[in-house]
Parts: C-alpha cells; sequence; structure tokens
C-alpha cells in the first residue's frame, strides 16, 4: 500500500495520526515509518498491525530514547498485509535488507567487535578482518562478530598457513610472483596462475572454519586424503594431510561436554541493566566450541523480545549451512515458532528452538549467561568513564545535557597544497567512524604556497549544514544528525571564522561550538577573548583531546592520501589525450609509473580503454630517445 509523502510528523496532527491507525488493518504484516523526506526509516512486523502500531503513540508507552526520537519523525506509515505471521517475519527480513533503515538496528553496532569478510563479489575473493559490517556488494559475506579480536587473528593467520590463499593486498612484482608462492603459501593470483574457480574452491573451505563447520572439513579433506593416497599421489595426500593436522590444532581444548556431540547447537542468553543488553551466543559444532559472537542491545524490550530479534538478524545474512539444528534460549521467544518454521524452511531440515530447564542443556546456558554478565560489567565500567568525561565537558561548558553527538573539524595541508579536511564524530563518547567525513577544500584562494585555514573551515561547515538551509522542514533539534557539540581544532581564530558562517546560515542560536588550541590545550568560546580555566587532565579535556587527535588522524591520512595519488599521476597528466579514467585504468592494471614506464607499447594496448595509438604515445612520452 502506497501514500503520498507528507512532511508533518504524525504526532503533531492528532486527527491524521488516528485517522492512519484505523485505516491499519488487525492482520499479520509489515508496517513501514516515513519521514518527511520520504525515507523509510523504521520497518517492523506483527500479528496484529494496528495494535502494534498504535504502541508507539501511547503516552502511556515507555519508549527507548532511540525509538523515542523515531517516532517523532514519522510523518506517513505505510502497510503490507501478509496471510500469515512466518510470512510476515520473511518479508521483514528482506525489506530489511533492501532498504536498511536508519532505526532499524537493534543491536548497538559501536565497532568493538570484529567481523570477517570474504568478498565473495571479486573473482578471487579476499580475506579480511574489519570492524564495519556494511553490506557493498550482496554477494561479499561476514562473519561474527567475535569477542576476542586476537584469537580470530590467530585463527585467520593459521588458515593462510594451511590453506594456500592470497597473502597481499597488492602484488609485489609486476611480472613474477612473490616468495610466497614458491613456499606453497600463495597460488600466484597476482600472476594469474590459478583460475578464478580453484581458488573460490580454496576460500569455500576456508569459509567453512567461519561457518562452525571444521569438522565437516576434516571428514571431506580425509576422504580426499585418502583417494589421493590409493591413487598413489602421495605429494597431494601429504599436504591434505598437514592441513587437517593445522584444522584440529584450532579446535583443541575447546571441547564442551553435551550428550549428543554429533548435533549441532547454538545456545544464546543475556544479562542486562535498566538500559544496556549484553548477548552473548555460543556456536557449538560437534561437541566443540567453534565460536562465541557478542550482541549489545538496548534493554527497554522483555528478555524474550530481545532474544528473538538478535537471531532473527543474526540469521538473516547466514548461509542455511551455517543454521544449526538446534538452538537453546535462555528464555522463550514471543515468535518462537515461527522463527523455527522459517529457519527450517531454509536450512531444508527440522530446526528446534528449546528453553532447556534442567540438565546438561541448562547447565550451558547458565555458562553463557555468566559470560554476558562478565561482558555487561565490562562494558558499564567503560560507559561509566565515558559518561563521567561527558558530564564534565557538560560542566566545563555549561550545556544543559550531556552532549550525545560530538563532531571535530580540522585541516590538513602542505603550504596550501592538497588542503583537506576532516568531520569526525563521536556518540556518547566513542567514535562513530560510520559517520566521518572527508571534504577537499575547494575554495580557489587556497592554491599551493597559499593557505588559508579560517576560509577552509568556514567553507567545511557551510557545507556540512547547508541541507538545514536549502530544506527548512528538515528537523534539527532531535535529528540523529544534528550535534550537540561542534569542535574546531585550533584558537580564537579559527572560532571566529566557523562562528561568522553559522551566524550567516541562522544556525549558531542552536549549535555550540568551542575550539581547543593545541598548544595549552585551552578550550575557547565564541566572543570571549580568554580560554576557560580548566586543567588539561581532567576528564572532560581529555575527551576534547581524543575528539582533536582523531580528527587530525583523520584529515592527516586523507592528505597523504591526496598527495600520494597526485604523485602517481603527475607524469600521467602531461601526456596528451590520457584522462583521469584511463589514468586510472593504467595504475589499476600496472600498479605504479614505474611499470608503466618498462612496459612495451603491446602490453600498455592490452589496458582496456587504451587502443594501439595512446600506447604508442605513452610509450614515446616514456622514451623520447625512440621517437
Amino acid at each position: 500500500m502506497t501514500t503520498s509523502a507528507q512532511t508533518v510528523s504524525l504526532v503533531k496532527e492528532p486527527e491524521r495520526l488516528e485517522w492512519r491507525l484505523q485505516e491499519i488493518p488487525l492482520e499479520p504484516g509489515v508496517y513501514l515509518m516515513r519521514d518527511g523526506s520520504d525515507r523509510i526509516i523504521y520497518i517492523g512486523k506483527s500479528r496484529k498491525l494496528r495494535s502494534r502500531v498504535r504502541s508507539y503513540f501511547r503516552d502511556s508507552q515507555k519508549l527507548s530514547d532511540r525509538i523515542a526520537t523515531m517516532v517523532k519523525q514519522v510523518t506517513e506509515i505505510e502497510f503490507i498485509v501478509t496471510d500469515t505471521e512466518t510470512e510476515a517475519l520473511a518479508l521483514e527480513a528482506n525489506l530489511i535488507k533492501q532498504h536498511q533503515p536508519y532505526f532499524n538496528v537493534l543491536l548497538k553496532d559501536d565497532k568493538k567487535y570484529p567481523y570477517v569478510c570474504i568478498t565473495w563479489s571479486e573473482d578471487y575473493p579476499r580475506i579480511f578482518i574489519t570492524r564495519k559490517r556494511q553490506i557493498g556488494k550482496q554477494k561479499d559475506k561476514f562473519y561474527g562478530p567475535y569477542t576476542d579480536s586476537r584469537i580470530l587473528r590467530e585463527i585467520l593467520r593459521l588458515c593462510k598457513r594451511i590453506f594456500p590463499l592470497r597473502q597481499r593486498p597488492q602484488p609485489l612484482f609486476k611480472d613474477r610472483p612473490c616468495l610466497n608462492y614458491d613456499l606453497g603459501r600463495c597460488p600466484g593470483v597476482c600472476q594469474l596462475l590459478v583460475s578464478p574457480e580453484e581458488y573460490r574452491k580454496t576460500v569455500q573451505k576456508v569459509a567453512m572454519v567461519f561457518q562452525g563447520r571444521s569438522q565437516e572439513l576434516i571428514d571431506i579433506l580425509t576422504e580426499q586424503m585418502h583417494k589421493a593416497a590409493e591413487a598413489e599421489n602421495f605429494e597431494s595426500a601429504a599436504r591434505i594431510r598437514d592441513q587437517i593436522i593445522g584444522l584440529k590444532s584450532l579446535s583443541a581444548d575447546q571441547k564442551v561436554s553435551l550428550p549428543d556431540d554429533t548435533v549441532s547447537r547454538d545456545a544464546i542468553a543475556l544479562f542486562s541493566d535498566e538500559k544496556l543488553a549484553c548477548i552473548q551466543l555460543f556456536q557449538i559444532r560437534a561437541g566443540q566450541l567453534v565460536g562465541r559472537l557478542a550482541f549489545v542491545a538496548d534493554a527497554h524490550a522483555e528478555p524474550g523480545a530481545i532474544l528473538q530479534r538478535v537471531l532473527e538478524e543474526h540469521y538473516q545474512t547466514a548461509d542455511s549451512v551455517e543454521i544449526p539444528t538446534e538452538i537453546l534460549v535462555q528464555h522463550e521467544l514471543p515468535d518462537g515458532e515461527i522463527l523455527a518454521d522459517v529457519l527450517t524452511e531454509r536450512k531444508g531440515r527440522k530446526v528446534t528452538i528449546l528453553n532447556p530447564q534442567r540438565q546438561v542443556k541448562a547447565e550451558l546456558i547458565e555458562m553463557v549467561e555468566r559470560n554476558a554478565q562478565y561482558e555487561l560489567q565490562r562494558t558499564q565500567k567503560f560507559s561509566e568513564r565515558n559518561h563521567e568525561a561527558m558530564q564534565d565537558l557538560a560542566t566545563i561548558l555549561d550545556l544543559p545535557d550531556v552532549p550525545h553527538r560530538i563532531e571535530g573539524y580540522d585541516i590538513s595541508h602542505i603550504q596550501g597544497s592538497n588542503a583537506v579536511a576532516s568531520q569526525v564524530v563521536f556518540v556518547d563518547g566513542l567514535p562513530a567512524k560510520q559517520h566521518y567525513r572527508h571534504y577537499k577544500i575547494k575554495n580557489p584562494t587556497v592554491t599551493t604556497g597559499h593557505s588559508d585555514d579560517f576560509a577552509s573551515l568556514a567553507e567545511v561547515i557551510q557545507r556540512r549544514f547547508r541541507k538545514y538551509i536549502e530544506d527548512p522542514q528538515l528537523q534539527r533539534m532531535g535529528n540523529p544528525d544534528w550535534p550537540n557539540l561542534i569542535m574546531i581544532d585550533g584558537g580564537k581564530g579559527q572560532l571566529s571564522s566557523v562562528v561568522a558562517v553559522l551566524q550567516e546560515m541562522n544556525l549558531l542560536e542552536d549549535l555550540r561550538v568551542v575550539s581547543l588550541a593545541k598548544r595549552r590545550e585551552e578550550i575557547f568560546l565564541p566572543g570571549e577573548s580568554q580560554p576557560l580555566e580548566t586543567d588539561a587532565e581532567q576528564a572532560g579535556v581529555q575527551l576534547l583531546r581524543r575528539l582533536r587527535d582523531e580528527a587530525h588522524r583523520f584529515a592527516v591520512s586523507f592528505h597523504r592520501q591526496q598527495r600520494s595519488d597526485k604523485l602517481k599521476r603527475s607524469r600521467l597528466d602531461e601526456i596528451p589525450g590520457l584522462g583521469h579514467h584511463r589514468q586510472k585504468q593504467l595504475l589499476g592494471h600496472f600498479r605504479s609509473v614505474d611499470y608503466i614506464r618498462q612496459a612495451t607499447p603491446a602490453q600498455i594496448a592490452e589496458v582496456p580503454g587504451i587502443g594501439d595509438r595512446l600506447a604508442q604515445e605513452i610509450y614515446n612520452y616514456f622514451h623520447p630517445s625512440s621517437n
């Protein structure tokens, strides 16, 4: 069902809200909430759509801060009716994948826990560890999040020793493989000495390790080893034998005592306070603990509802082979039967969800719960330190509330060349890297030999907040994108330039801006000639220092990247007919200007978009004596 876009929040128009709620039926289905820009900001499911949607707008309903902020932005509600609750669950998962609504994440993505990513979208997939789970391409797969990054790195290191995988992100040599190929650790991906099909078979074996299927992989390799031995291919059999030994070492000393070692299980439990719930999920395959995943969620919902949502989100992107046949839960799930039916259909085998009350399985749940309790205690201590720092900062700056979102800005250049700026964001005192932004300075007066940090900062601030001027209906206060505090790296001059541009935009009244000078860690306020009297070591000032240092690091790294790219392309820019796109093609193929210089015209012509004539011109440029 579709509706026309509205710009006024439903909570401000009670009559339209009630009229809209009456349109929603008391049937199972999915509801979609949109904001004033017609963006989908939340997707949910329910067995009774009207009752569930109405609960968001009851004054008596206690909502989390995240959901309360979302409700204030809702201007329109759409719904899709389904025949069954099972269909609603599957449809909700697909719509969330498609639209990725801002407020639709129950789990807090605080970049605390690492994931393993396998880029199946590439001919030769890469395997790496990341703390950003951002699905850039649908075929790429993420496994995790894992609680112990040290153990995870060790597992990945051992995988690269057990299986022949690409060891370097970029080739070391242009026309020959490196030493890893001679040692048998790499199949020669850089020189295409292995076909994409054969290499992907190797990566699929590694993926089985992160899917918790190590024993299944060992069984497959054991059969291959016997076949190789029977065929008297003893070299291959010995190589497979070494892989089996390495795989067995990965799961050593991780035995879990359970009555049936042949059953694959996941055990999930949580421990919460009034704000946060820490969830632990133990993956047990063939009686071995192969993975321990961790999640953090708002604790405003019932424990069973939290566990259900975690399991739904966790299995949304999982392959069918990763879904266990038995899931042990600490609390009864509100829609456990529906979830079990959906997982059974995806796996092709019966999936059972149990809430054990006694004996060995109940003891396992207790063990998982203890781990969740310890994780919550660590999270609380860390959160308390951050909250103390934010409270101290609010006291220093005389803010009405603790600054939930703080943005820091810095400029980086060398005498005006390659001038760039950084925007870093701290949410609740922690870096929120998904909100970081880079800016290339476009001011024509900022050139090599002539820098102007004041004008550069003014330009960046104007570009950052101009959407609030172009769209006056765009909400400011309460908007997750709107900062509670802006920190400028610099002194009174830098601060004055930012204040001036905010005054021109009529935004200064709604924004709090300060600057932090490097020399004495002094905090300046707009219109004040003297810095605030503070101690450089107090918690609030240290929080600003961390923000300032992160803004500086981010700006410098981007500046170095821009400078490096310019150095790479500086000589190529001088070749007539060689535009930016073809330069990228050349560098992507040869990796460096030195390799382009050594190439023959025929080799250069092999690059897509480079014809024989242009290839000859490029060759002649680097070899003027041949003209």
